[in-house]
């Protein structure tokens, strides 16, 4: 999965699933375009891909503000020429029962993680155009396949994402540009560091390979679809999930 001469950006990336894919893309050719709002995250990431021999740059961005997003995507094509790669990482939580779920969580998580997809996939779009070769890649969720209680935003957030995946891979596709999600299932991550033990338990007894998932076996995922090697898949939801979720 050689990505020499590719330009990837990558969304959430100062840590979880988005570092492990700046640093995956990366090791397999790509300069790396890294976004989230801590800068500092983002510096030593871009010293530990340099330090590898590898090429990168940090672009401060919170996914939240429309305006971040196209002044950033700019910066982007300004640094490294193009964007091929999209890799739609950033995503947050704001859990509650439906009943009590306040307007503002549910806006929050809807913007982040949903809507913020939407405009960097309109602002790359262009530079995809120009080269007549793109990968968009959106991060979404086995929740998003199979709900969660407490999670009716989140859940509706990322479900979203697998309905704005098929729809822009009919738009693209005539253009040698793919559009694919990936569903993670229980990932190891700060999101899910916060979990109860017994929580954690409950829900390896759910999945069949009996573990829980790392952000590299994401990044695996996201370094074959972004690949030559996927040129054929489009409008696709992979699962990665050890089984938790069949069919």
């Amino acid at each position: 999965m050689n990505l020499e001469g590719r330009v990837a950006l990558i969304t959430g990336a100062s840590q979880g699933i988005g570092h492990a894919c700046a640093l995956h893309l990366a090791r397999q050719g790509a300069s790396v375009a890294v976004a989230a709002r801590n800068q500092q995250k983002l510096d030593e990431l871009v010293s530990a891909i340099i330090a590898r021999g590898g090429k990168a740059a940090a672009f401060p961005m919170d996914v939240a503000e429309e305006e971040q997003i196209k002044s950033a995507i700019k910066s982007v094509i300004a640094h490294f020429g193009k964007i091929e790669i999209l890799v739609n990482n950033a995503g947050i939580t704001r859990d509650q029962l439906v009943m009590r779920m306040k307007r503002a969580d549910w806006d929050a998580v809807l913007n982040t993680n949903l809507t913020s997809a939407y405009l960097c996939i309109q602002n790359v779009i262009p530079s995809m155009l120009k080269q007549r070769w793109g990968r968009i890649i959106n991060v979404t969720s086995v929740f998003g396949q199979m709900g969660q209680a407490g999670q009716a935003n989140y859940a509706a957030s990322k479900a979203g994402l697998i309905g704005l995946t098929m729809a822009i891979a009919r738009e693209v596709a005539s253009r040698n540009i793919t559009s694919n999600a990936i569903a993670p299932g229980f990932i190891e991550t700060s999101m899910t560091a916060v979990l109860s033990e017994e929580f954690k338990q409950n829900a390896v007894k759910q999945i069949p390979l009996g573990r829980v998932g790392t952000p590299e076996d994401i990044a695996n995922a996201v370094a074959f679809l972004a690949s030559d090697e996927a040129s054929y898949i489009t409008g696709h939801v992979l699962n990665v999930n050890g089984g938790m979720l069949m069919g």
